[in-house]
């Protein structure tokens, strides 16, 4: 499952065959572009200066939340309320599928403040409404990104069983083979 923070907090992403530095895709007008469009967020782009540098301590900030949660922990909320306060939302009352109704939290302005407090929003939500154990960091060192753990049993290690988990079984099974030489 995609979530908007984690789509944010895995724009600096790390060479998950460990084969370089990381790459911090937050500030290129490319990945901004594509970010903001894929949310229906709205901000101007490319992102730099002052927004620039609190998107990258929200960035920092959910990843160590995310980690304290991965390992059990609980968080002090202060930090991310602060993300919470600077994005005001307006509530909507719409139409709902069969004839209901639902109420919308809609934002209550646009620009970098806003979209930073979406994402802040998004992470509380997951708190909130989701499985906070779920929560997870890939358990390749060299990947490292976030995501929430969808699967049945909540077991998955891995960002990608397919690139990460497999890469971490082959050097796993060429250390037991060397171990064994």
């Amino acid at each position: 499952m995609d979530l908007l923070w984690t789509d944010f907090v895995n724009s600096l992403a790390g060479d998950w065959r460990g084969g370089g530095p990381p790459a911090d895709h937050i500030g290129e007008p490319p990945w901004t572009a594509e970010f903001l469009s894929r949310w229906a967020l709205q901000a101007p782009a490319p992102l730099g200066g002052a927004d620039l540098q609190a998107a990258r301590a929200l960035r920092a900030l959910l990843r160590d939340l995310a980690a304290q949660v991965a390992q059990g922990g609980r968080l002090d909320p202060e930090a991310l309320n602060a993300f919470l306060a600077r994005a005001p939302v307006r509530r909507a009352l719409a139409g709902a599928p069969g004839g209901g109704y639902r109420l919308e939290l809609l934002p209550g302005a646009v620009g970098w403040p806003a979209v930073l407090g979406e994402v802040a929003a998004s992470f509380a939500r997951t708190l909130a409404e989701g499985d906070p154990r779920r929560i997870h960091l890939c358990a390749n060192p060299d990947c490292r990104w976030a995501f929430y753990d969808d699967t049945r049993g909540a077991a998955k290690r891995y960002c990608d069983e397919k690139t990460c988990g497999n890469l971490m079984r082959v050097r796993r099974f060429r250390s037991r083979k060397r171990a064994g030489e």
